[in-house]
Order: structure tokens, then C-alpha cells, then sequence
């Protein structure tokens, strides 16, 4: 249990640093890949925060949570490269 205890903390302020830099490439990003990738990353830095409440608290569950916040996320990801792009959704 000491390992956990050491490691949530870790992980947590980790994924909290990724989190903030995803947001400033977002707000500050030069071009429209760039925060089309970061908005990508904080799809991915949420499931992990996901992932680590599940192992927290024990809750089975919240796996099917990151797992449908993933695929969304992906969706996401094509449905906004499609647009950069310059294609229609049905293309």
C-alpha cells in the first residue's frame, strides 16, 4: 500500500502538468494540427486520470468510462482532421 500511496500523488501532479500544457498549445498553438494533437493529448490525460481513480477507489466500472472517452476522443481526432483538412464529414 506504500507504493500506492507514493505513487498517486506522482502520478497525479504528472498528469496535472501534461493537462496545463495541453491547454496553453491549445490557447496558444500557431497553427490549427497543432491544437487539433493537443486536444488529442487531453483525451488521452483524461483517461489516465481515469484509470488512476479506478485503481483508487476499486470501482470496475470506470474502465468502461475510459474506454468510451477514448473512442470518442478518436472519433473526435478524424471528425476535426477532416475538417483541417477541407473534406465534408461524409467525404
Amino acid at each position: 500500500m506504500l507504493t500506492m500511496e507514493f505513487l498517486f500523488p506522482v502520478l497525479t501532479v504528472g498528469l496535472l502538468v501534461c493537462c496545463a500544457m495541453c491547454l496553453y498549445r491549445i490557447a496558444n498553438g500557431p497553427l490549427g494540427s497543432d491544437r487539433m494533437v493537443a486536444i488529442d493529448i487531453l483525451g488521452t490525460v483524461v483517461v489516465g486520470f481515469v484509470a488512476i481513480i479506478t485503481a483508487v477507489s476499486g470501482k470496475v466500472y470506470l474502465l468502461d468510462v475510459a474506454l468510451v472517452w477514448a473512442l470518442v476522443s478518436f472519433a473526435g481526432t478524424l471528425a476535426l482532421a477532416k475538417y483541417l483538412v477541407g473534406k465534408r464529414l461524409n467525404e
